[in-house]
């Protein structure tokens, strides 16, 4: 049964108490900070190893806090260090850093009321540490394959704006009759030079559009289910999204955090419609008394294998093992599936765009047969 968090205490502060409804509202983001992803899984798990090495956590961040190379980090940690001298918690100190979200905040905040402080910040460098190479596994994947495509593109469009161009010059000037493969190249470049900045206007306005539109329910669910379509890369998405769920989740329950209160926050931190949507029902059903086995069932967006070890975890109380084994799992399919989209995406885009630069060649000297003979 889960407990309200706005009634957990901090200590000496009372005025620590915090309010539940307003934390959800807050959304959850942990990308995009200067104290980065990477630099977060350094600083937990620093942090870990030395207060196991029995320095008091006042030390250990002065410590860290020197090694410091940018100024604005060091910074930083020191305005943590200057709010603990001064009687706030840990939790407290890092909840007026905007740099740090709810989630690590609520998460230490549960690892100093259950004196398991040094367990969650370690596990909280091992959550750093995963999303890091999820980012870098993915990132590995699709570089080669988007090099090769950028390259290509724009050897098809400098063809189009400055080869094809010419050798319509000259056969205007022999009269040459052209194949219509040649008419439609042409055609194409006369087009493209004419409509060039209207299409990079039109980019950047689709660009704009589509920040102002990303925090709306209804692109939320368009995009996703346009992603999830998408072969290899759909499936792809699923199991980033379903990792990040369970990783999140093994973090709150090694915390001792109740599964409602979990499924409340990854709720809130993971932004992908499907599996928020997901999420909202089993957070009712939970309440109207099912478990979360049964709660996740219905939604396609789980695995049957892992809705089956759910079962066995909350039949065994085995949680906390279970979702670590099942974000190790996800982990490495994404790694697999990630090497496999790009061992197919690469030969698919050579194979698109080398095709493609054959018919525009074939099109441009297809009429130059035609010419020699005149010539002749």
């Amino acid at each position: 049964m889960a407990f309200k968090l706005e009634n957990i205490k901090s200590g000496q502060k009372s005025k620590s108490n915090f309010d539940l409804d307003a934390m959800l509202k807050t959304e959850i983001s942990l990308f995009g900070n200067s104290f980065s992803n990477k630099k977060k899984e350094a600083f937990y798990t620093e942090i870990s190893v030395l207060l196991n090495a029995g320095i008091s956590l006042k030390d250990t961040l002065v410590l860290i806090a020197n090694e410091q190379k940018k100024q604005k980090d060091k910074a930083l940690l020191e305005h943590i260090v200057t709010t603990i001298v001064h009687g706030s918690s840990f939790s407290e100190s890092i909840k007026s850093v905007k740099d740090f979200s709810e989630y690590e905040y609520y998460s230490i905040k549960i690892g100093e009321e259950t004196g398991t402080l040094k367990k969650v910040t370690k596990e909280l460098g091992l959550f750093f540490k995963r999303r890091n190479e999820q980012r870098r596994t993915v990132l590995n994947a699709l570089s080669y394959p988007i090099v090769v495509l950028i390259t290509a593109v724009l050897a098809v469009l400098f063809m189009l704006k400055y080869v094809v161009p010419m050798f319509e010059d000259i056969f205007k000037q022999n009269q040459v009759d052209l194949p219509w493969l040649t008419k439609v190249i042409i055609k194409t470049s006369v087009a493209f030079q004419n409509y060039f900045w209207i299409c990079i206007l039109l980019f950047l306005f689709l660009l704009i559009a589509r920040k102002i539109v990303a925090k709306k329910i209804w692109y939320k669910k368009i995009n996703a289910k346009f992603l999830l379509k998408i072969p290899f890369v759909g499936e792809l998405l699923r199991k980033m999204y379903i990792g990040q769920f369970t990783q999140a989740v093994a973090l709150l329950t090694t915390a001792k955090v109740p599964v409602l209160n979990s499924i409340q926050l990854t709720k809130k931190m993971i932004d992908f419609y499907p599996l928020q949507q997901a999420l909202k029902t089993a957070e009712s059903k939970i309440l109207s008394g099912s478990n979360l086995s049964e709660s996740l069932k219905e939604h396609k967006i789980f695995d049957a294998k892992m809705i089956s070890l759910l079962k066995v975890a909350e039949e065994t109380n085995q949680n906390e093992f279970i979702f670590e084994r099942l974000t190790v799992q996800y982990n490495e399919e994404i790694q697999y599936k990630s090497k496999m989209l790009s061992t197919v995406l690469e030969p698919l885009i050579i194979i698109f765009l080398g095709a493609l630069v054959a018919v525009i060649l074939i099109a441009m000297y297809l009429p130059m047969f035609t010419l020699s003979s005149v010539l002749g």
